[in-house]
């Protein structure tokens, strides 16, 4: 066992107290910076909403992926294609009717916001069936060709004047075109509250927070409440995956991961079950995309590029594919680190060398170096630089992770191959351990 493994067993709770630690070190680190740049409690109250919020969301995208990628062997770089169907479909059914000269340029059908995101899920799994049905029969590199080229289908789909507006069930819909789309619904958080009829508890809540944040408490507390919101989808995530992994449908799939040969030769109908797998990702991938957008209020067609999809598989890579723990660590981590990071270390610059002059070009940066050997310019210029600059960073980690380290963060983990504990009776335990059925039920 290496040392890492047996910090990692040693921590209580298992993989959910390995997640909390991890989150915990990296909520104090930001704390600390927040401190080092003389954040107000506000300030920092918004800096850990803003960060529980992206480490939801990559983390959500990533288990998603994971499905795909990790327990299936299915290699989908049309991720954000996914996240663009069920934001748009979702403002399609949710989005009130159209009414002339309001502020909207289009409208919606008006129906609850619950219909619209389960409408946003079913649709962009019915989009992975599309795409499954003749590209999984091909080799795994077709379907990765497949997949981003159908993201960007998607995107220029909605770029499109064709489907700015248009009739639906007799009432004047759209996708909003270039321009982009006003989510103008009902706020989530409230309609979610008013729902349970918890409203006006909430709003004593918020009112709570003034005795910290004097002045107008409710955008802030608004950011964190959501971004618990994510953890809770991320632990669904989590459960949901762990208990489909750990089913006789679970295992069908990671027998097709290792060898799908054998698994044919077993009788097993493996484009079936890369269909139903395949489906059932793309729609976490849908509502993934929908929890992102749903409280922006407005969203774009030119969001949805092919960035998003890379960074999702540089979070599995870092948290290691196959593993549902690595996936919610990978998401958290990449959040934390290249993500937000860049922009926290480059204000912390800034504010411990408040007089730094950063060259204009990286040719002034570099021939201090070649010249007299003084790495000072070049170093100020990739601080300056930094947003710009953030891609490169995230390549050469990719890189370097693809290298030294790819199995990710937790290395090669033990799976279970049986969801049911091997110390049941001796006579089922047998039949677990064989990988078949114990109950006569079917794999699918």
């Amino acid at each position: 066992m290496s040392v890492r493994d047996d910090v990692a067993e040693r921590i209580p709770g298992g993989d959910a107290g390995l997640i909390v630690a991890v989150l915990l070190v990296i909520y104090a680190a930001y704390v600390l910076v927040g401190v080092g740049l003389g954040y107000s409690v506000r300030g920092q109250l918004n800096t850990v909403g803003v960060l529980t919020f992206y480490i939801g969301v990559f983390a959500m995208l990533a288990l998603a992926l994971n499905l795909h990628w990790g327990y299936t062997g299915l290699f989908n770089i049309g991720i954000v294609g996914f996240m663009a169907v069920g934001i748009y479909v979702m403002a399609l059914v949710s989005k009130p009717l159209y009414e002339s000269g309001g502020a909207a340029q289009v409208g919606g059908l008006g129906l609850p916001l619950i219909v619209g995101i389960v409408a946003g899920m079913a649709a962009a799994a019915l989009l992975g069936a599309v795409i499954a049905l003749p590209a999984l029969r091909l080799r795994a590199d077709y379907l990765a060709i497949v997949t981003i080229a159908m993201s960007e289908i998607v995107r220029f789909s909605f770029l499109s004047g064709e489907l700015q507006q248009f009739r639906l069930f007799g009432e004047r819909v759209g996708f909003g075109g270039g321009s982009g789309l006003i989510l103008d619904f009902t706020n989530p958080l409230e309609a979610f509250f008013r729902f349970f009829g918890l409203w006006d508890a909430y709003l004593g809540f918020v009112s709570a927070f003034e005795v910290l944040i004097p002045n107008n408490p409710k955008p802030v507390v608004d950011g964190l409440v959501y971004g618990t919101v994510l953890l809770g989808f991320v632990a669904v995530y989590f459960w949901l995956l762990k208990r489909t992994g750990e089913s006789p449908f679970g295992r069908v799939l990671k027998a097709i991961r290792e060898d799908e040969d054998a698994a044919n030769s077993l009788g097993k109908n493996t484009n079936r079950f890369k269909i139903k797998a395949f489906m059932l990702g793309c729609a976490l991938m849908g509502l993934a995309g929908i929890l992102w957008l749903m409280t922006s209020g407005a969203v774009t067609p030119n969001f949805f590029r092919p960035r998003i999809t890379f960074f999702v598989w540089i979070a599995l890579i870092i948290g290691g594919a196959g593993s549902n723990t690595g996936s919610v660590l990978g998401g958290a981590v990449f959040a934390a680190l290249l993500y937000q990071g860049p922009r926290y270390l480059k204000n912390l610059i800034d504010t411990v060398i408040p007089n730094a002059d950063a060259p204009s070009g990286f040719g002034p940066a570099v021939s201090p170096l070649v010249s007299n050997f003084d790495p000072a310019p070049l170093f100020f210029y990739t601080i300056d630089s930094v947003r710009q600059l953030q891609l490169v960073f995230m390549g050469l980690v990719l890189i370097w992770l693809m290298h030294n380290r790819p199995e990710g963060m937790l290395g090669h983990r033990k799976e279970t191959a049986a969801g049911i504990p091997l110390t049941g009776p001796p006579a089922s335990a047998s039949a677990e351990t064989d990988g078949g059925d114990t109950g006569g039920g079917s794999d699918e």
